[in-house]
């Protein structure tokens, strides 16, 4: 720690917190980038969720959460 740049120390704390924290957020930090290449179909959804979003038919994300969160 002592050799970091000043900049390093938060970020790198932070990511130690949520390690203590939140043992999912930790596996997610330390999980594999996903290498697998990008399908045709995979581009064709990318590229229509970003037009889309472009113009602007974008939902507030606590609305998202609940349509995705159920109370049952």
């Amino acid at each position: 720690m002592d050799q970091l740049p000043e900049t390093a120390v938060d970020p790198i704390g932070n990511l130690l917190q949520r390690a203590v924290d939140d043992p999912t957020a930790a596996m997610l930090d330390t999980a594999p980038i996903d290498d697998e290449p990008l399908t045709p179909e995979d581009e064709a959804a990318i590229a229509e969720g970003l037009a889309a979003a472009k113009r602007g038919e974008t939902i507030p994300r606590d609305q998202a959460k609940s349509e995705l969160v159920s109370d049952d």
